[in-house]
């Protein structure tokens, strides 16, 4: 396995983007389970994106300027979406102060899984930079491109549980401070707002 794939993979995963912020906040709100949680969802969110990468659907969807502009806005609706709830303290983000809420698991899954569905730069990783590690027409390009896969998820997920368990630990301190919590709520509602403008300007 190629050491460029794997450390620009870190790389790519590392790099705080949506799923590492919903990660986070999900820490934050409801604690170490539900952050694991969350990037369990954010990292079953890519196989989508795997299974058109595989089936062709992903090289279509980045050939084609409508196909790519419908989900880019679509996730730009749900990121100022998440946004909302967030600022207003209410969805899969709200805070809960038990921690132990199972009724909100689901949400969070959902939740989770949407933000990386809908996230076209997925897409164009699997479309431009995977194929670069995968011999073309050759026997067992599917299986390597799978295995591929199965690292770069992987990454995801302990990257991910990682960042949600260290915002967890410093969750009961964030929950003595009020004000604080407000201005940690407000602070990732304005960023969801500056990811969903930056996707926005994506282009293929």
């Amino acid at each position: 396995m190629s050491w460029t794939f794997l450390v620009t993979s870190l790389v790519i995963v590392a790099t705080p983007g949506t799923g590492a912020l919903f990660t986070l906040a999900a820490g934050l709100a409801r604690g170490a389970r539900a952050s694991v949680l969350a990037a369990l969802a954010c990292t079953l969110g890519i196989v989508p994106h795997l299974v058109a990468a595989i089936t062709g659907l992903a090289a279509l969807l980045h050939a084609s300027g409508l196909a790519f502009s419908v989900v880019k806005y679509a996730g730009v609706c749900y990121l100022l979406y998440l946004a909302w709830s967030t600022w207003r303290d209410t969805g899969a983000l709200a805070v809960d102060e038990s921690a132990a809420q199972p009724r909100s698991w689901p949400a969070v899954i959902v939740s989770g899984v949407t933000v990386n569905l809908l996230n076209p730069k997925l897409t164009i990783f699997f479309v431009a930079f995977l194929p670069q590690f995968v011999p073309a027409d050759q026997p067992g390009s599917v299986a390597r491109m799978l295995v591929l896969s199965g690292v770069f998820m992987a990454m995801t997920f302990v990257v991910f549980a990682g960042y949600g368990v260290l915002a967890a630990s410093v969750r009961d301190h964030v929950l003595a401070r009020p004000r604080v919590l407000v201005g940690i709520r407000r602070v990732f509602a304005a960023a969801f707002v500056g990811l969903s403008a930056r996707l926005a300007l994506e282009s293929r």
